[in-house]
C-alpha cells in the first residue's frame, strides 16, 4: 500500500487541467477565476465626500469665517462644481469634492437660515476631514484579484468595479457519481428488511456542490459485471470525472477494478495505508478521464471524497491551494494500527482562544450518522500511535466557505 502523501501526489501528478471558458461575470460566483482582474480607474475615482453637509475652503474658516452663503447644491453623480471664495456648497454623501473645497462640515453641525449656513458654536473644522481621497483604496491598473481565486459575492463587486461583463473561469467538469450495490434503495422507494437506503451518492454530490462543482449526475448500478461494464462505459464516455462508491474491496461482488480495467482505465494505485478508506482505487481513463473508486462504507466514502477528490478537482481547475489548518487535540488519542488515521472531530475552543478538536468516535465506518455533529476530521500521522491532549494536528473541514 502507498501512504496518504504518496496517494495525494500520484493523483495530482496524473490530473489533466480543465480548460477555461468565458462567462457572464454575474453568473460567476463559485467559479475559479482564470484571469487577473485589474482596477479600471483609481478607487475612489475622485475625492469622494463621506458625509452630508457643506463643502467649504479651509482657508476661509481659518481666516475666521463662520457663516457661508449657499452657492449651490451638488449631489452624488452631479458634475463637479467650483467653489467661490467665502461661500459653501451643500453636498451629499458620495459626491465628488467641489473644486476649491477641501473641508466638509456634517449637516448635524450646521444651521441654515435665509440661504446662509452657520457653523455650530465651537465646532472645529479640520482640513480634508470626511474626504475619501482619490486613489486611496487603490490606483488604476492595480491587480485586485489573482487567477486561481474562487469567486465570492464580494468578488463580484470587485469585478463589476473593473468594468467587466464577461470573465475567464475554469470550465466546470462533467462529473458522474455512481453508487454500486444490490442492497441500495433510494429514498422514497419501498425497502425490504435486508436492504439499506442509498446515502453515499447524494452525500458526495452535496459535498461537490459545496465546493463549487455543480455539473453532476448520479446513477445507481447493481453488482452485475455486464451491466457495470456497459453503464460505466457510457458514463466514462460522457464525463470528465467518475466517482464510484462501492465494489473496490476483496469480496466476490467487488467487480469495479476489473470492469475499469476492461474499459481501458489505467490503475494508478489501489489501497492506501489509512483508516478509514484503505481500499480506495484511482485511475486515468483512455481519454484522460479521472476515475475515483471509493470504498462503499459511508464514512470511508466521505473521508476519501474530502481528502482526495475535492483537492484534486480544485487543482485541475487551477484553484490556488488553501493554507493548511491545524487544531490541538482536546483529549488523548491512541491509534495502534500502522496506518494514517482520519479521525472525525468536533471543534471547540478554550478560554485562551485556542481551537481544539474533540474526537468523535464512529461505531465502524458505516456509522455515518455520527458525522452529523462533526466539523471535519483530523489527520493522525502513521509514524505515531499515541497523541496526547494538546498535540497539534492537521484539520480537514467537511465544508468551507468559497
Amino acid at each position: 500500500m502507498i501512504t496518504t502523501g504518496e496517494a495525494r501526489d500520484a493523483i495530482l501528478a496524473s490530473l489533466p487541467a480543465f480548460e477555461s471558458e468565458s462567462i457572464s461575470s454575474n453568473a460567476s460566483t463559485g467559479r475559479v477565476l482564470r484571469q487577473s482582474i485589474v482596477a479600471e480607474r483609481d478607487q475612489p475615482p475622485f475625492d469622494r465626500v463621506m458625509m452630508d453637509g457643506i463643502a467649504i475652503a479651509f482657508g476661509d474658516y481659518d481666516a475666521g469665517t463662520r457663516s457661508f452663503p449657499v452657492q449651490a447644491t451638488q449631489a452624488a453623480g452631479d458634475k463637479q462644481l467650483s467653489l467661490e471664495q467665502g461661500k459653501c456648497i451643500e453636498i451629499m454623501t458620495g459626491a465628488s469634492l467641489p473644486k476649491g473645497a477641501d473641508s466638509i462640515v456634517p449637516v448635524e453641525r450646521i444651521a441654515v437660515a435665509d440661504g446662509v449656513v452657520s457653523l455650530e458654536d465651537n465646532y472645529e473644522v479640520r482640513e480634508r476631514r470626511f474626504i475619501h481621497s482619490r486613489g486611496s483604496d487603490h490606483k488604476e491598473g492595480t491587480e485586485l484579484l489573482k487567477t486561481g481565486k474562487r469567486i465570492t459575492p464580494m468578488d463580484i463587486a470587485v469585478i463589476s468595479s473593473a468594468g467587466l461583463t464577461d470573465i475567464e473561469v475554469s470550465r466546470l467538469p462533467a462529473i458522474r457519481v455512481i453508487s454500486t450495490g444490490n442492497e441500495l434503495v433510494p429514498a422514497g422507494e419501498p425497502i425490504e428488511p435486508q436492504q439499506i437506503r442509498m446515502s453515499n451518492g447524494p452525500a458526495v454530490i452535496a459535498m461537490l456542490e459545496n465546493y463549487g462543482f455543480t455539473n453532476n449526475e448520479h446513477d445507481h448500478l447493481i453488482d452485475e459485471p455486464g451491466l457495470l461494464r456497459e453503464k460505466i462505459g457510457e458514463h466514462l464516455h460522457a464525463a470528465d470525472v467518475l466517482i464510484l462508491s462501492g465494489g473496490v474491496s476483496m469480496g466476490k461482488a467487488d467487480f469495479i477494478p476489473e470492469v475499469l480495467k476492461d474499459l481501458g482505465v489505467e490503475v494508478v494505485f489501489h489501497k492506501i495505508s489509512q483508516r478509514p478508506g484503505k481500499p480506495m482505487w484511482f485511475g486515468i481513463g483512455p481519454n484522460n478521464q479521472v476515475v475515483f473508486a471509493l470504498p462503499g462504507n459511508p464514512v470511508s466514502t466521505l473521508v476519501c471524497c474530502r481528502q482526495y477528490v475535492i483537492p484534486a478537482l480544485a487543482r485541475a481547475s487551477a484553484q490556488g491551494d488553501r493554507q493548511p489548518e491545524f487544531a490541538a487535540l482536546a483529549q488523548d488519542v491512541t491509534f495502534k494500527p500502522n496506518l494514517t488515521c482520519f479521525l472525525p472531530a468536533r471543534l471547540i475552543s478554550n478560554t485562551g482562544g485556542q481551537v481544539l478538536a474533540m474526537p468523535v468516535q464512529t461505531n465502524t465506518s458505516g456509522d455515518f450518522a455520527s458525522l452529523s455533529g462533526t466539523d471535519g476530521y483530523v489527520e493522525l500521522p502513521i509514524s505515531e500511535s499515541r497523541f496526547p491532549a494538546g498535540t497539534p494536528v492537521q484539520l480537514h473541514r467537511w465544508q468551507v466557505n468559497l
